[in-house]
This record gives structure tokens, sequence and C-alpha cells, in this order.
């Protein structure tokens, strides 16, 4: 396929800075200011988190006179900016809103910065939060401290609802969201999200909530600015799949976004569409045993695997770049490296990428079966780091070394493409 689906791994959280405990304790005192009765009036994080507990409630009371009443009286374009904000979530069933106070960045004299992570879930989707910073700016009047500004923090991305109204439909297995797109778009992703489920249910016939969450931005430029990276490294991408990795597989639930790239998307027909959005529900579903120590090879050519297992189409159809790279004689000599699935390099190699992913899985599948493929994935998102991870899932699943996995794929391309 010419356009791709992407498990969008990390996000903002590897790129965030928080403040140390004695940087914080250091700010603190040499900023302590006093109210003119006396009274210490300094910004401390109790007094910000109960301000913003009060603001999370109104969230979901649809309070717009709680929402509002933090920000500062003075702030016109704030106040009118988040109270656009909190009526487009009115359609969004949301189950749970809060904040967390990180630290005070900053306090000198009467204004001060803060960092606060805001965790939200979808009710009946989402069994665990998704979470993002947010930076906010605050100016004090007497002994009250006011909100004057709210952005997200330093390499966070930005929210949906923060781009237009939100249109949300339901599916059976699924909810989507978006923004600028038509009801019947929003409802024909619901329904391919719908046959995609149990597909990869069966597939991965392991625990997961078996619900998606899709997220449908107006352009290839807004659906950047969810994910906080340049557009040019989406725009012929059809769908990824957002969620952050820990250290290894050993690591708390997230809740995932498929967000879909309204232009690419398009272009495919309804298989296409199948395949992408099939692709993106298994990194859902994968996700708790997808780790910093999983290869790019191996989770993109189990999400393919899983996309075009039951479809009846020739190995040199779906992949049609490595077919041509095999018959030329130019066979790769080792399985697709992580840099090879860079969205800024050769279109062609990034299909091969991808093909060589999914013929790997295809072949575990095929001369060991779907569980050891699926206990294969486990043992090696479950390894304590990258190094060796493969080797070890390999020798203590499969029975098998990497040099000879290595030439068994070589020759399963050739039996399959030449």
């Amino acid at each position: 396929m010419a356009v791709r689906g992407r498990d969008a791994r990390g996000g903002d959280a590897r790129r965030r800075r928080r403040a140390s405990g004695p940087l914080l304790a250091a700010l603190l005192a040499a900023s302590a200011c006093t109210s003119p009765d006396g009274r210490d009036a300094s910004l401390t994080t109790g007094a910000l988190d109960a301000t913003l507990e009060r603001r999370a409630a109104a969230v979901l009371a649809h309070d717009r006179a709680g929402y509002l009443a933090p920000l500062a009286p003075e702030a016109a374009g704030l106040r009118a900016a988040q109270r656009t904000e909190l009526d487009r979530l009115a359609d969004v069933p949301l189950k749970s809103w809060t904040y967390e106070v990180k630290g005070i960045t900053r306090q000198d004299g009467r204004r001060a910065a803060a960092e606060v992570e805001l965790r939200y879930r979808i009710a009946g989707y989402d069994t665990a939060p998704v979470a993002t910073r947010r930076s906010l700016e605050l100016t004090r009047d007497g002994d009250r401290w006011y909100i004057t500004a709210d952005r997200p923090a330093e390499g966070a991305s930005g929210q949906l609802w923060q781009q237009g109204d939100v249109e949300v439909v339901e599916g059976a297995r699924s909810i989507v969201l978006g923004v600028g797109r038509s009801g019947e778009e929003l409802r024909q992703i619901a329904d391919t999200v719908d046959l995609a489920v149990p597909a990869v249910s069966d597939a991965w016939p392991r625990p997961w909530a078996r619900r998606v969450v899709v997220l449908v931005p107006e352009s290839v430029e807004a659906m950047a600015e969810l994910l906080g990276s340049p557009e040019t490294a989406y725009r012929g991408i059809a769908a990824v799949t957002t969620g952050e990795v820990g250290g290894t597989g050993r690591r708390p639930a997230i809740a995932d976004r498929v967000i879909v790239n309204p232009q690419a998307y398009a272009t495919l027909g309804s298989f296409g569409q199948r395949i992408v959005l099939t692709h993106e529900t298994t990194h859902v579903a994968t996700r708790t045993s997808t780790s910093t120590a999983t290869p790019v090879w191996l989770s993109e050519g189990l999400a393919d695997w899983a996309a075009y297992r039951h479809e009846d189409r020739t190995a040199d159809t779906i992949a049609p770049e490595l077919a041509e790279a095999v018959r030329d004689g130019r066979t790769p000599a080792a399985l697709p490296a992580d840099r090879d699935f860079g969205f800024d390099g050769d279109p062609a190699e990034l299909a091969g990428a991808y093909e060589g992913g999914w013929l790997a899985c295809e072949l575990i599948a095929e001369r060991w079966g779907k569980e050891k493929l699926i206990a294969f994935y486990e043992a090696v998102g479950a390894h304590d780091g990258r190094e060796g991870a493969v080797e070890q899932g390999l020798t203590s699943v499969l029975a098998t070394t990497l040099e000879q996995f290595t030439a068994d794929w070589r020759d399963y391309l050739a039996a399959r493409l030449g």
C-alpha cells in the first residue's frame, strides 16, 4: 500500500521537564511575598490544586461560571477562548477530568507560572486517562491568584476541542470525534472500526478494552497539532495511533487515540480504509505488550499481519516494493531497522520496511503458529531494554537464533515474492 498507518510512540511525556524538589523549594523561598495586611500571599501548590479541583468539577457539570471563575477578569481573550472550549466539550461524554500541579516554575512578586497535568477519560471507552501537560501563567490581586494564560506545555500537543466544534458519533465498539468533518464521514469511520475490533480480537486474543476512540481533525495540519509534530511528517500517512510506552513491558495502561489524516484517508478505497483502521486498532489492542524493547518491524509487522491475515490478496500485491527488490536481486540482508520507518525518507524504502515486517510476522505465524507469534511479541515487549530483546524472544519462544531467523526470512521472501 502506498499509504500507511502508524503507531506514534512516546508523545509529550518524554520531552517534559519537571522542576526538582530543591529547585522548587528555592523558587518559593526566594519569591515569597506578603499581602497588604501582612499575610503570606505566595502561590502554593496546595492553593492551586484546590482551585483547579473546583475547575475540574465545573467541566464535568458544564458549569460555565465555575469554569471561568479562576480566570483573571481583565483577560478577556482568555475568558472568551475558554468559554468556547467548554462549549465544545458539551457533547463529549467525559467520565473524569482532573488536574495535578507538577510545580510552581516561576514566582516573581505578583506574577507566577506553573506546570500542571490534565488527565481526562471518555466514559465507556477509556480504562485509563489521557494525560497532557499545560503551562499556566497567573497574577495576584490582593491575596488571590488568577490565571492569565493556559496553553500546552513545551513539547505537549493540543487537544481536538481547541480546534473547533466537536461532533461525536458512536458506533457499537467505537466513538469518533471530529472537527470540520461531515457526520456521514464520521459514521463511515465508526462502522469500519466496528468491523476492525472483532478482527483484531481474533488475531490478538488477549484481554484489551475492545473499544476504540478515533479523532478526525479538519486537516493534516490540525492532525500534526494533535501530535505535536511537523505536518510534513504525516502528509502521506492515513492514520496514526498515539500512546506512550515505558522502559519495559511492565507499564500501566494508557488510553490510546487513533488519529485520522482526513486527506490521505479519503484517497483510499474501502479496502485500504479497512486495512488502515484494522492496523491501527491492533496497536490499541497490543499497547500494554509493547515497550521500548519492541522493534518497529515487529510492532508494525504484527499490525499489518492482523490487518491482512484474512484478506484474499497475494503477497506481491500487498508487498509490491519488496517484491520488486527481491526480483531484482536486492533481497534485504537484515530485518528492517527502526530508522527505515522514518517518514522523511524514500517512500519506496518506507513501504519496503513495512512489507518486510509484515512478512517476518507472516513467517512466524505460518511456521510456528499464531500463539507463538503472540508469545514472541509479548516476550520481546517484556524484555528489560532493547538490547537482546529480539534475540532472547527468538531463543525462548521460537527456539531459533537471530541469524537463523534472518536467513529463514530471506528465504521466505524469495519463496513468496520471487
